[in-house]
């Protein structure tokens, strides 16, 4: 029986660089999260820490790419103060 690709490590690592690209493209860490969830994923696969089950492969990379975006979007997301308010309408006559 052929290996499912989903079994195998790199591929996890492989997406997960993917997916930074895409950060890259897309800016506003939307694609973050799940990049590092598949890195991390890839990791756990190949230390054998994570069975080769698709439904089990499947919650780890939601988990952790939840668990990702979270501190991604804590330690950069939107800071206090960073939203410009503005006072006067640039249509306004002076």
């Amino acid at each position: 029986m052929p290996e499912q690709i989903w079994t195998v490590w790199w591929a996890w690592i492989v997406l997960g660089f993917g997916l930074g690209v895409l950060e890259v493209l897309a800016p506003g860490f939307i694609f973050l999260g799940f990049a590092v969830g598949a890195v991390l994923t890839g990791v756990l696969v190949g230390f054998g820490i994570v069975g080769p089950g698709l439904p089990l492969l499947l919650l780890v990379f939601a988990v952790l790419s939840l668990v990702a975006w979270a501190v991604t979007r804590k330690l950069v997301g939107t800071r206090q103060g960073q939203v410009k308010l503005w006072d006067r309408d640039i249509n306004d006559n002076p």
